[in-house]
C-alpha cells in the first residue's frame, strides 16, 4: 500500500492532468472546426469543458479540507468516467475519438486504488459506454453522430472495447503491483542504505582516534570528532584544506614502505604537539583508489612522560656524582685559593706573578661557587607549605629586578598582564622566589640589548598558570628539550644549574613548568601550580617540611 503523502501526490497529480488534457482537447477541437464542419455542437462540447474545468477545481480545493484520500480517490474516478462518457456522447457517440480517455481512466484507478477496483472501473467504463452508443441508437437522446450502424455491429463495437478495457486493465494492474513492489524494496533498500550509513558514521564519530580522508589530491574531505579535538579545529575549518599544511613534518606515503611516521603539530596556543600517523588507501570497488585515510594518535604525553623519565635519571646520577665528589672538591680547592692569597702578598712577587695568583684566585673562587650551587643541587631539600597569595612573592621580585635594571641602566621593560589579584597556592614562599628569580634572570640575560619581558597570570580550571616570556633569540628544538638538565647554560659564566634547580622546586610541588621557544621568536617559561583548597587559604599555617618526592607529575618542556 502506499502511503498518505504518495496518494495526496497522485491526487494532486490527476487534477493538473485532468485540467492539461481538457485544455488540449478544447484546443483541438476550435482547431479542427477551423478548417472543417463538425457534427456535434460547440457550445455544448464548451460547457462539457467548463463543467470538467470546475469540478477539477472543486477536488483541488477538497485535497486541502478532506484527509480521507480513499473516497476521494473512488469519487475522482467516477467522476472521470462520467465526463468521458458525457465528452463520448457530444462529440458523436459511435464515431467519437475520445472513447481513448477510458483506458486512461483505468490506469488510473490502478494507480490509485487496490487492483480490483481496476476491473470495477473497466467493467463501469464498459456500462457507461454501451449505454451512451445505445441510447443514441434507439433515439432515447438527441444523436450526433453521422454514421449509424447496424444494431450487431454497434455490439461488436461495444464488446470489443469491453475486451480492450478488461486487457488494458489486467495489463496494469500487473505494472502496477510491479511498481509497488519495487517502491517497496526501494524503500526497503533505502532503509538499510540509511542504517548502514548511520552506523558507519557513528562507527566514524565513535573511535578515539583521530580519522581524516583526503582526495587524491590530498585536500581533507571528512574530520572525526576525535581529529578535530586533537587539531582544536573544526571540521568547517578544515575541509579542503591540504592535509600536508597541517603539520611541520612529511605525512607517511601509501605507496611507500613506511606507512606511519611521527609528526609534530602547533596547536592554536602555540603548544607543539606531536601526533603517530597511519595512511592508507580508501578503496572503493571497481573505482580503484579515490582517497586516503589517516589515523591520528596522540603521543605528546607518552613523549612528554619519557622525557621526564630520561631528565630524572640524568638528575639522579649526577645528584650522587655532586654527593660523592663535591666535598673532596671543596676541601682542595679551599686550600689552593688561601695559598695563592698569602702568596700574592708576599713582598717578593712581581706584579706579573701576582696577577696569574690573582687569576687562580678568581677562578678557584668561581669553581667554589659551582660547587656551592652544586651541592645545593643535590642535597636533599627542606620546605615549609603554606598557602600563599603568589602576586605578592612576584611583585617583590620584579620590584628588585626593577631597581637592578635601573641601576645597571639595561633597556628592558616589565610589562604585567594579571587575570586575578590574588592567586593562592599551597608552597614554600621562599623557594617560588627562587623560581620567579630564577625565570627573570635568564630573560634578562637572553636580552642583553634590550626588550620586553612581560608577566602574565591566568586562571585555568583548578589551576594557577605563571608566563615569563621574553623578546630575546630564542632557543632551537635541541636546547629546549635539554633546558632543564643540569649544565645546560647557553649564557657566558652560568653554571648550568639554576634551571635544574627550578626543576626539582616545581616538581616538589607537583606543579609543572615547561618552555615554549622558537629561534629568532623569544621564550616563554611556563608555571602551573595547582589552587590551594579552601581549608588551607583560611589556615594559612606552616606545614610540616618535605624532601623532594620520588614521582613527579611535572610537565616536560616542550616547545
Amino acid at each position: 500500500m502506499q502511503s498518505a503523502f504518495e496518494n495526496r501526490v497522485w491526487l494532486t497529480w490527476l487534477v493538473k492532468v485532468r485540467i492539461l488534457i481538457l485544455t488540449v482537447l478544447l484546443g483541438i477541437e476550435l482547431v479542427i472546426s477551423q478548417f472543417t464542419p463538425v457534427a456535434f455542437p460547440l457550445r455544448l462540447f464548451a460547457d462539457t469543458i467548463l463543467l470538467a474545468y470546475t469540478i477539477s477545481a472543486f477536488y483541488l480545493v477538497l485535497l486541502h479540507f478532506w484527509d480521507e484520500l480513499k473516497p476521494q480517490a473512488v469519487l475522482q474516478v467516477v467522476t472521470d468516467l462520467l465526463l468521458v462518457s458525457l465528452f463520448v456522447y457530444v462529440t458523436g457517440g459511435v464515431d467519437s475519438s475520445l472513447n481513448f480517455l477510458y483506458p486512461l481512466v483505468i490506469i488510473v484507478a490502478n494507480i490509485l486504488l487496490p487492483r480490483v477496483w481496476a476491473y470495477l472501473t473497466a467493467a463501469l467504463a464498459f456500462i457507461l459506454y454501451g449505454t451512451v452508443l445505445e441510447l443514441s441508437f434507439f433515439g432515447v437522446v438527441p444523436s450526433f453522430s453521422v454514421t449509424h450502424p447496424g444494431i450487431r455491429t454497434l455490439q461488436s463495437i461495444i464488446f470489443v472495447n469491453l475486451f480492450g478495457f478488461l486487457t488494458i486493465a489486467y495489463l496494469a494492474g500487473l505494472l502496477s503491483d510491479k511498481l509497488r513492489q519495487t517502491d517497496r524494496r526501494l524503500a526497503y533498500f533505502r532503509g538499510e542504505l540509511e542504517s548502514l550509513q548511520a552506523l558507519h558514521e557513528n562507527i566514524v564519530k565513535s573511535t578515539s582516534d583521530g580519522l581524516i580522508t583526503t582526495g587524491l589530491d590530498g585536500r581533507i574531505t571528512l574530520v572525526n570528532p576525535a581529529a578535530e579535538k586533537l587539531l582544536q579545529h573544526t571540521e568547517i575549518d578544515l575541509l579542503g584544506k591540504p592535509i600536508a599544511s597541517l603539520f611541520e613534518d612529511s605525512l607517511p606515503h601509501a605507496s611507500s614502505e613506511h606507512l606511519h611516521s611521527e609528526v609534530r603539530f602547533v596547536a592554536p596556543q602555540n603548544f607543539r604537539k606531536t601526533f603517530r600517523i597511519i595512511v592508507s588507501e580508501l578503496r572503493v570497488p571497481g573505482r580503484g583508489p579515490v582517497g586516503f585515510v589517516y589515523t591520528l594518535d596522540d603521543l605528546t604525553q607518552i613523549r612528554r612522560l619519557e622525557r621526564e623519565v630520561r631528565i630524572q635519571d640524568r638528575l639522579a646520577a649526577i645528584g650522587r656524582l655532586a654527593a660523592a665528589i663535591a666535598h673532596e672538591v671543596r676541601n682542595p680547592l679551599t686550600s689552593i685559593a688561601g695559598s695563592a692569597s698569602l702568596l700574592s702578598e708576599m713582598p717578593g712577587v712581581n706584579d706579573e706573578h701576582r696577577h696569574l695568583l690573582q687569576i687562580v684566585t678568581r677562578e678557584s673562587e668561581r669553581l667554589n661557587g659551582i660547587i656551592t650551587d652544586f651541592l645545593a643541587y643535590s642535597r636533599p631539600k627542606q620546605y615549609r607549605y603554606a598557602a600563599v597569595d603568589m602576586v605578592p612573592l612576584l611583585e617583590d621580585t620584579l620590584t628588585l629586578l626593577e631597581h637592578r635594571l635601573e641601576a645597571e641602566k639595561i633597556g628592558i621593560r616589565i610589562e604585567r598582564h594579571y587575570g586575578a589579584s590574588k592567586a593562592f597556592v599551597l608552597a614554600d614562599g621562599d623557594r617560588m622566589k627562587q623560581v620567579f628569580w630564577n625565570f627573570c634572570e635568564n630573560a634578562v640575560r637572553a636580552m642583553n640589548q634590550g626588550g620586553t619581558l612581560t608577566i602574565s597570570i591566568e586562571e585555568l580550571g583548578n589551576e594557577w598558570q605563571f608566563s615569563f616570556a621574553d623578546t630575546g633569540p630564542g632557543m632551537s628544538p635541541q636546547m629546549v628539550e635539554k633546558v632543564f638538565e643540569p649544565f645546560q647554560s647557553q649564557f657566558e659564566g652560568g653554571t648550568g644549574l639554576g634551571l635544574a634547580i627550578v626543576y626539582q622546586i616545581v616538581q616538589a610541588h607537583e606543579g609543572k613548568v615547561w618552555v615554549r621557544s622558537k629561534s629568532g621568536q623569544g621564550c616563554t617559561f611556563v608555571l602551573r601550580m595547582r589552587k590551594a583548597a579552601e581549608e588551607a587559604m583560611s589556615l594559612r599555617a606552616p606545614k610540616v617540611s618535605a624532601t623532594l618526592p620520588e614521582s613527579s607529575q611535572a610537565e616536560g618542556a616542550h616547545a
